[in-house]
């Protein structure tokens, strides 16, 4: 028997540690944890590196990991809008109202003064073109799904013109050019990479060319020896050569927004007051909702759309219809601070010291020091803009400060803050009052150590 594995915790400690953490017990956990030490017994750096407590922690993170499930998390990163962590979150007021109308049955398509089958969109596609100024408007499941919506009703067999400078990559690597391959649209690139002139268009449009594509750079910035085609005269190319003008916002804002620092993100309604005919973008990132593919443009364009079989394969579900109406109400009624993410991203940085001050003074001020930093939107808007915001910085003798990041990713309640500049920093900026609490015992009980229960 290999002596290292010794170090291996008894099965009824890894048990004790799944409970106080909060992880489901079974027979897949039991199932899992057996995989586990299987392969730590085959690892033999792991188990000289660590010791019985770090097995331990590592056993309970991989079981989080692996069991499955969602579960809530403190987002101590300072970005509010985080892909990982779920992107924007909801006001519980309204998330009250869910058990009422969901457990029962609703007028989804049913029109109850006509009683007859009625719109899927209804409320939600009035009260956005009221808000943006669209004639008309259609949601699906996603950004993506709207993209190719779009290029599949518009572009499939034919040429989509698009500037080098534009054919992005975001998260998950998904890339625009792929998107095109797979509508069936063929891909023109018109330009260089940091310069697209109008005649660059004008030049490539051929009896194949069915659209002009525009593709918000928003997660990144092309500067220097630079030049692009403004968009209003995009617009008037198109309308003049009879093609079909698309946008691809991306980040959802409703009006343009600026957080201080220059750099301005477009909003759906000075896109379309140009006269663009067909805009999309995310519902869960700047906008605040839940996850949509919004697509905003003329009625004509939108009413193709609708009658588009793919449609019916990529449109949302009742309880995303319902959250985009109660978020774009909340923007007719001016009440934005109802809204998670316009909230955090306009409150000033006085409220985030507020919250850090509140958990200090509830916890060991000599493992803490309050820092100054620097928050960011997040969703891939306003790239390399930030604005200030206040973080604790945890310090345990011995520890490091990844360890402390593991440590707090293993309770209950996980708390994901960042490492910089090797610090282990919580940053208040998206943690809610509602978590201070859960927050408090959070480091209360990593600061004392195993022997305490985890919150």
């Amino acid at each position: 028997m290999n002596p290292l594995w010794s170090k291996l915790p008894p099965v009824h400690e890894i048990d004790r540690a799944l409970a106080r953490r909060g992880l489901a017990q079974g027979l897949e956990v039991r199932d899992l944890v057996g995989e586990l030490l299987a392969q730590l017994r085959q690892s033999p750096p792991l188990l000289e590196t660590l010791d019985r407590a770090g097995l331990l922690d590592w056993i309970c993170t991989q079981v989080a990991a692996q069991a499955g499930g969602q579960r809530p998390v403190i987002n101590g990163t300072g970005t509010v809008v985080h892909t990982n962590l779920g992107r924007s979150i909801f006001d519980r007021e309204l998330l009250a109202k869910l058990p009422e109308l969901f457990s029962g049955y609703t007028n989804l398509e049913y029109d109850l003064d006509k009683g007859q089958r009625g719109q899927r969109v209804g409320g939600a596609e009035k009260l956005i073109c009221r808000l943006t100024g669209a004639e008309a408007a259609l949601f699906v499941n996603n950004n993506a799904s709207a993209l190719l919506l779009c290029l599949q009703a518009f572009g499939q067999g034919k040429e989509v013109l698009l500037s080098r400078g534009e054919m992005v990559e975001i998260g998950g690597s998904f890339r625009i050019p792929e998107m095109l391959e797979a509508s069936g649209a063929r891909l023109k690139e018109i330009g260089t990479t940091n310069k697209t002139h109008l005649k660059d268009y004008q030049k490539a449009i051929g009896p194949e060319t069915s659209m002009v594509l525009k593709v918000h750079r928003s997660n990144f910035k092309i500067t220097g020896f630079t030049s692009e085609v403004p968009r209003k005269d995009l617009i008037a190319l198109a309308a003049e050569r009879g093609l079909v003008y698309l946008e691809d916002l991306g980040s959802g804002a409703l009006e343009p927004l600026e957080l201080g620092g220059g750099a301005a993100e477009p909003g759906f309604s000075s896109i379309l007051a140009q006269g663009a005919e067909l805009v999309t973008a995310s519902g869960d990132k700047l906008l605040g909702g839940p996850q949509a593919g919004i697509i905003l443009g003329t009625k004509a364009r939108i009413d193709r759309l609708k009658e588009h079989p793919l449609y019916r394969c990529l449109r949302c579900d009742k309880i995303t219809l319902f959250l985009l109406e109660q978020t774009l109400l909340s923007y007719a009624r001016g009440a934005w601070e109802k809204i998670p993410t316009q909230r955090m991203l306009r409150e000033p940085a006085q409220a985030v010291l507020d919250r850090a001050q509140q958990v200090l003074q509830a916890c060991p001020a000599r493992n803490l020091e309050l820092v100054p930093t620097q928050a960011t939107p997040g969703g891939g808007a306003l790239a390399e803009e930030s604005f200030g915001s206040y973080a604790l910085w945890v310090k345990l003798p011995g520890v490091s400060e990844e360890e402390l990041h593991l440590a707090f990713r293993s309770l209950k309640t996980p708390v994901v803050g960042r490492v910089k500049e090797g610090k282990y920093l919580i940053d208040l900026k998206a943690v809610t009052n509602e978590q201070l609490p859960t927050l408090v015992q959070a480091i209360q009980s990593v600061l004392a150590g195993p022997s305490v229960g985890d919150p």
